[in-house]
């Protein structure tokens, strides 16, 4: 029998993290092919506080703790999985738990930091640096709204290239087979089948509460409030290092609203909410690939190890946490 869950996840290094109204639990293949079963304590402000369970500030405060909770569930499944043991035997001896626990911190904060840096000229300052200069080709200024739809159809090409690009990559292409794997045991257990690899097999790895999802509506909403900001400012394009950092700024909106859009897709199935969900699902055609049986054996062991005791929690939770994915990542999502 069908059934509606408020269960998410969101694919790690060799594992999967899920969450329930209850309770968050992540599954990791060992060295040893063991499966390791952790949980995260739910350290919510949502839950604690109704101020933070208000429209738009409720999307603003959801994006930032899933991207801590996210983050620290895939540095935890790094260490669990052996993907941060050092390969070299000799050199592995000669270093202290303490001195690779370090090196392994040093390289993981520099490739943040390199992350954030690249994703902000690729992002945000190509797409205005590109638009800039077809000003300049035509001669010509264009209107806030050409300008904005412009910009960002040039992020959104840049990112669906990003996102292919990493597909090839070996480590990122396992990430998003076990994306389709959490995807696919999502939705068995929703059809209230039992959940075996062979059931979950059979499933679709396309799924319309995906991350994915939110990272193409933000896109999408950001052309209007960039639109709205160039009609009140004008002046602002011109600058543009200034407008980069408008456009930083602008980030916590877009994220609370384009999380209240999402709401509304999971609440309604007509035209409308179709429509916004298939670029999200056109774009699970990349982040998600077909994954493995043992793949999938970790789905099934991260989502029973954080099924709610009483079923009626999950059938009533309110749909604000209906996003599968915990992170809009270059991930994760």
């Amino acid at each position: 029998m069908a059934k509606y869950t408020a269960i998410g996840g969101q694919a790690l290094i060799e594992g999967i993290m899920m969450k329930s109204p209850e309770k968050t639990a992540m599954a990791v293949r060992k060295p040893d092919k063991t499966i390791d079963i952790s949980y995260i304590e739910d350290k919510s402000l949502r839950k604690k506080y109704a101020f933070f369970r208000l429209p738009i500030i409720r999307g603003i405060v959801a994006y930032i703790e899933s991207m801590i909770t996210g983050y620290g569930a895939m540095m935890k499944s790094a260490d669990i999985s052996g993907f941060t043991d050092i390969d070299d035997e000799e050199e592995s001896e000669k270093l202290s738990e303490k001195k690779k626990n370090a090196i392994i911190s040093i390289v993981m904060v520099i490739g943040t930091v390199l992350g954030v840096a690249i994703s902000v000229a690729l992002f945000m300052y190509l797409p205005r640096l590109a638009v800039g200069g077809l000003r300049k080709l035509f001669d010509t200024d264009f209107d806030p709204i050409l300008r904005s739809s412009m910009e960002q159809f040039i992020k959104l090409a840049v990112f669906v290239g990003y996102m292919f690009a990493v597909s090839y990559m070996k480590d990122m292409k396992r990430i998003f087979m076990y994306h389709g794997a959490e995807h696919k045991t999502i939705f068995c257990y929703e059809k209230g089948l039992p959940l075996t690899v062979e059931n979950v097999r059979k499933q679709s790895r396309f799924h319309p509460r995906c991350g994915t999802s939110f990272l193409i509506l933000m896109i999408l909403v950001s052309i209007i409030f960039s639109t709205v900001v160039q009609i009140i400012f004008p002046s602002v394009y011109d600058i543009r290092w200034l407008w980069v950092v408008v456009k930083i700024l602008l980030i916590p909106i877009i994220c609370g609203a384009g999380f209240e859009i999402l709401r509304i897709c999971g609440k309604y199935d007509n035209i409308i909410t179709k429509i916004l969900s298939a670029p999200g699902l056109w774009m699970q055609r990349i982040t998600t690939k077909n994954p493995e049986d043992d793949m999938i054996e970790i789905a099934i062991a991260a989502l029973r190890a954080c099924e709610p005791e009483n079923p009626d929690v999950d059938r009533s939770i309110d749909k604000e946490e209906t996003v599968i994915e915990e992170e809009p990542k270059s991930d994760d999502i």
